[in-house]
Order: C-alpha cells, then sequence, then structure tokens
C-alpha cells in the first residue's frame, strides 16, 4: 500500500512537473522584451469599475462584497440580495432591464481625466467589459452575441464610453489601460458552447478593443474557468506582443487561464487584490477600492471608505516593496464620481506633489522595512502580509514590532518613509556621510552619526511645516 501510494505521488508530482514546464515553454517564448519599464516607474494608477451594476449598486458591506457581482450573487440565491432586489424591483425584474436607468447621462470625462491628473496617478485603468458581458464601447460580437443592444453606443447611454475618456485621459498625459473579463457569466453562447464563444466572441471583441483604442495596459480577468490553452491566450498574446498597434508598450497581467495566475513568466506583472502584494524581486500590481467594493455600492458610509492617510501609507508600503498601486474607483450610473472619492484622490495627489520624487520610478532596497524591536509578523507566502493592513503594523504594539521605516532608492540617494512625526528618527546601520533634507520643508535637517546608525533630528520643525501623510528623508551621497 505504502509503495503504491508513493508511485502514485510521484506519478503525479512528474505530470504536475510536466505541465509546469509546457506552461513556461509556451509563455517565455511570447515575449523576449519584458514588461515595459514605463510601467513599474509609474506605480500608482487608477482603476474604474464601471457597467450596468451601478445601477442596484449594492452588497452587502464585508470583505468581498463586491457590488459588481450583483447580477451572479442575486443568481446564487444570496438571501441579502434576494430580499434588496425584490423589496426594490420586484421578483420579476430581470437584471438586464437595468441597463434602461445606466444613462451615463451627467458623465464627464475631461472632469474625470482632471481628477486622476491631479491625484498623482500615471495611468487608468477602465473596465472595458466586466463579467455581465456589457460593452463601454461599440461591440458588434455583444449585441450578437446576447441578440439585443448590450453596448452602450446602441444602448441607453448612446455613447462611446471608453473611447471618450481614452481621448481626455491622454490629454491629461496619463496612460490608459482596459480591464477585460475573457468569460461572461450568463453570454448564451458562453453557456452553450465555450470553444464557440472564445472563437467568435473574446477574441475578435479583444483584437477590436485593442486594435481601436490601442491601450498601455490590458488587465485581463475571469480566466479562472478554463486553461490558458482552452482560451487561446498564448496565440492571442502571440499578436497582442509581436501584431498589434500597442506591440511595444502595452503591459500585461498574468490572468489568461487557470493556470496562470500568479506565474512569474517574464511575460506579465502579477496582482493581487484586497491583499498586500508579494515581496520584492517580481513586477506586481495591488489592487483595492477605497471601499470595500470595487463597484459603486450604495451600502458603504463614510466610515467603510479607507482615510487618506492609509491611502498613501499603503501606496508607501506597496511601492517599498517594488510593487504598483491600483486603486479602484466606483462610478454612479449617472457617471459622477462620488466626491468622498475625488477627496480622497485629490488628497493622495497632494502628499505626492511634494513627495512623489520618493515614489516614482523607484526601487525597492534589499530591505523594504525598518522594524522596531520585537517579534516581526509572518504573513502568508502566498499572498505577502495579507492578513496585516500595513496601517495597524506601523503602531506601536505589545504583540510584535511595528514598521519603523519604509525605504526606496534611486542611485546615489535613499528614501525613508516615517509614518507619523518624531522628533528624532534613527537610521540603522547607515552611517556614511550624506546630505540630508525633508521634502516639502526649506529648514536644515541636524544629523548625527552614532555608531553604525544615523540619528536624524527633526525637533526644529513644526506643524505647519509638515503636510498630511508619512514624513520623507532624502539622504544624498
Amino acid at each position: 500500500m505504502k509503495k503504491c501510494w508513493i508511485g502514485t505521488f510521484l506519478l503525479l508530482f512528474s505530470v504536475s512537473l510536466t505541465a509546469q514546464k509546457k506552461f513556461e515553454a509556451n509563455w517565455n517564448s511570447l515575449n523576449t522584451r519584458g514588461i515595459p519599464t514605463w510601467f513599474n516607474d509609474a506605480k500608482f494608477g487608477i482603476f474604474i469599475h464601471w457597467g450596468v451594476y451601478a445601477v442596484p449598486s449594492f452588497a452587502v458591506v464585508a470583505p468581498g462584497g463586491y457590488s459588481e457581482w450583483y447580477w451572479h450573487t442575486l443568481n446564487s440565491g444570496n438571501k441579502a440580495n434576494k430580499e434588496f432586489h425584490e423589496k426594490n424591483y420586484g421578483k420579476d425584474f430581470q437584471y438586464q432591464d437595468f441597463e434602461k436607468q445606466f444613462t451615463a447621462s451627467l458623465y464627464n470625462p475631461a472632469q474625470w481625466a482632471d481628477i486622476f491628473r491631479r491625484s498623482g496617478a500615471k495611468y487608468v485603468v477602465l473596465t472595458s467589459k466586466h463579467h455581465e458581458g456589457y460593452c463601454l464601447w461599440d461591440s458588434k460580437q455583444a449585441d450578437a452575441s446576447w441578440g439585443r443592444p448590450w453596448n452602450a453606443v446602441t444602448g441607453t447611454p448612446k455613447r462611446d464610453l471608453l473611447g471618450d475618456l481614452t481621448n481626455e485621459v491622454r490629454k491629461a498625459g496619463l496612460k490608459m489601460g482596459f480591464y477585460y473579463s475573457l468569460y461572461e457569466w450568463y453570454n448564451p453562447l458562453w453557456l452553450k458552447d465555450r470553444a464557440k464563444y472564445v472563437d467568435e466572441v473574446m477574441t475578435p471583441q479583444f483584437k477590436d478593443l485593442v486594435t481601436k483604442y490601442k491601450p498601455s495596459v490590458i488587465f485581463s480577468d475571469g480566466e479562472w474557468e478554463m486553461s490558458d490553452t482552452a482560451w487561446k491566450s498564448p496565440a492571442l498574446l502571440a499578436w497582442l506582443f509581436n501584431e498589434s498597434p500597442v506591440k511595444d508598450e502595452v503591459a500585461v497581467d498574468d490572468r489568461w487561464g487557470n493556470n496562470t495566475r500568479g506565474h512569474n513568466n517574464g511575460a506579465t506583472y502579477l496582482t493581487s487584490e484586497y491583499g498586500a502584494g508579494m515581496q520584492p524581486g517580481v513586477i506586481w500590481e495591488e489592487s483595492q477600492g477605497i471601499g470595500q467594493s470595487y463597484g459603486y455600492n450604495r451600502m458603504e458610509s463614510a466610515d467603510d471608505y479607507k482615510k487618506s492617510g492609509e491611502l498613501i501609507l499603503m501606496l508607501v508600503d506597496i511601492v517599498s516593496r517594488g510593487g504598483n498601486l491600483l486603486l479602484d474607483i466606483g462610478p454612479t450610473a449617472d457617471g459622477r464620481i462620488p466626491v468622498i472619492m475625488q477627496q480622497k484622490l485629490l488628497e493622495i495627489g497632494k502628499w505626492l506633489d511634494v513627495n512623489g520624487e520618493a515614489i516614482y520610478e523607484t526601487k525597492p532596497c534589499k530591505t523594504p522595512y525598518q522594524w522596531s524591536a520585537g517579534k516581526i509578523p509572518e504573513g502568508d507566502k502566498e499572498a505577502y502580509m495579507s492578513k496585516f493592513k500595513v496601517a495597524e503594523l506601523v503602531k506601536p504594539s505589545k504583540e510584535h514590532a511595528n514598521i519603523e521605516l519604509f525605504f526606496t532608492q534611486k542611485p546615489g540617494v535613499l528614501y525613508c518613509f516615517v509614518p507619523g512625526y518624531r522628533d528624532k528618527v534613527v537610521i540603522r546601520d547607515y552611517n556614511r556621510k550624506a546630505a540630508v533634507e525633508v521634502l516639502g520643508v526649506k529648514k536644515p535637517v541636524k544629523t548625527q552619526v552614532q555608531g553604525k546608525n544615523l540619528l536624524v533630528d527633526l525637533s526644529n520643525l513644526r506643524p505647519g511645516d509638515l503636510g498630511e501623510g508619512p514624513i520623507v528623508i532624502k539622504l544624498k551621497g
């Protein structure tokens, strides 16, 4: 029995290893250029989840309570969604009928783009199509496969929502990208013949999107139902990287089949969501909403939104480990970015106006943090430190060490982020001569070498000298 078990294990291990080698061979052959440099230099992007789900805009407020999943959650028998739907719309009201209320009547893409520019973001990623299948541009594949107007141009808005925003974002000097869901929950062709759906809907629709609007980023999703082979992803990406009009610029994520997410193959950047991202060594991006949902959720209150300081700290933490932050907003069905979301973005931008040089185009240090004395928390290897919030990790704790400093670097320059003001900052294992300044402060800063450490004296600074958010000490030399 034992020999049989060992033999089975070795066989399964061999099959797994063979599959991994095949995966690596397929994907590594796709792209020898690597991921375009601009992407990891940008550090901060804006995610936008906008579609028909913005009409009901409902989800139970909890981790994983995504309002953009309203249709699927309703069909899965979720009690809270069912009660909300029947009370407000009636038992016989179909999700597709929400499209009539998706008007985008107050949509002002120039105002959106201005907010994004002022936030300090360098790129924008809009949901061209979520799992509901509704397209924000004129997609003939959407209408044909659904047998009804199921895009923003032929549907109620009567407007190319995606194209209009793309133009304004580029005018504002930012890169424009698109989220694209490979699968659609209830597309009639997907439910009947998946292979035919891939050939007749997904592939030509994706190529149409790329050819018409030339995105700088593709955030693929909805890949988990099939392998990359079934999705024909290698062929599609070979076209994207070698023949498409964006072959030299486009950055692409890792979601192209149920065997691709999390694989560092050199062709795609890794993604995490509502976690804490990954350790240095790979190109990755963490996405989160300002609240608990990506799509707009009317059930969220002000207390459910992250404070601006927490968002800035999250950006600093992610960048210190070599990642990008893709921060999501959810517009309303009539096309407004909720004012509270605008306010958060503008406050991030105000901090970046002063401290952006310590964020953009930086590299992670070998050690991204300086911890206090005590036990350093252990994170989950699959989702680095995901069970901890960085806003909690910077606070002194009896249970574990806290983060005293974050670090980023450029050639000849070290940036030290101090989470909160203290009059004296000790930078350990740094005792060389350097020019020291606090970004945004004109007053001179006193320093003193103490053994292996550098003491930075901030006692001459006053509250009016410092803005909101982490203080950045710049060491040059």
